[in-house]
């Protein structure tokens, strides 16, 4: 998932969606993969301009630093034409939107129309009180979030969607037509933001994965779960962690 504020590029990879994405991480780790990775690069996507390591302590443990690297940098274009922020599965986005505790925007439609309807929430989805308050989604498959949000005859359009609480289901707050007035959407959005804040009760990590284990929660993914901490290339699975299918 790749999207940017209106000073900096930010990129999500989403580590076991897929091997390729795996390898990323990698590169950053000197051959390991862990959860995360952290550095800095040129607006090119490739120059580094950090150490990198799991998180931004590996670059510098002051973030004056990181700031005065983006000060040597001219912001060029307008942030409101960046793409919108996109996961490569519903699946994963609904846990995702579950985890960070956010409101889903998920954007339904085909082909062409899916793409237009992504161009136009561009201005929206970097509008300052709106960044960073949402998960989006574009889909082209109804059958790939229709039984996740009990929505069987669902159809175009943009659904604003409280994840539950493991990620496995939602609930749609709202539905606006796939054409909808950029200025309803943004009302709409806020409502539902607002309505999911006055619902939803902050997570407690230790908590929650307690609850979850308890009731055999659990989402599958294409790569394995867990860390190659050493860089042998295969994932570690120490006591306590058990390998998972």
């Amino acid at each position: 998932m790749i999207g940017a504020t209106r000073d900096f590029v930010c990129v999500r990879i989403d580590s076991y969606e897929s091997q390729a994405n795996q390898e990323i991480v990698r590169s950053y780790l000197r051959g390991r993969f862990e959860n995360t990775a952290f550095c800095v690069l040129a607006p090119d996507g490739e120059t580094r301009l950090t150490r990198s390591g799991r998180g931004p302590h590996h670059a510098s443990r002051d973030f004056r630093d990181i700031a005065a690297i983006a000060a040597r940098y001219r912001r060029e274009g307008d942030p409101a034409d960046a793409r919108v922020p996109d996961f490569n599965s519903f699946k994963l986005a609904l846990n995702v939107a579950s985890a960070d505790q956010r409101v889903l925007v998920l954007v339904a439609a085909d082909g062409d129309r899916l793409e237009g309807a992504e161009r136009r929430l561009r201005p929206l989805a970097w509008r300052g009180d709106i960044v960073g308050r949402f998960h989006y989604d574009f889909e082209d498959r109804p059958e790939a979030w229709r039984e996740a949000l009990l929505q069987p005859r669902g159809g175009e359009g943009i659904y604003l969607v409280k994840p539950g609480t493991f990620g496995l289901e939602g609930e749609v707050l709202a539905k606006l037509p796939i054409d909808a007035p950029v200025a309803e959407i943004g009302e709409a959005m806020a409502g539902a933001n607002r309505e999911f804040a006055a619902g939803t009760e902050k997570k407690v990590y230790s908590e929650h994965v307690r609850e979850g284990r308890r009731g055999g929660k659990r989402i599958e993914m294409a790569m394995p779960y867990g860390e190659d901490r050493d860089g042998d290339g295969e994932i570690d699975f120490r006591g306590g962690m058990r390998r998972r299918r």
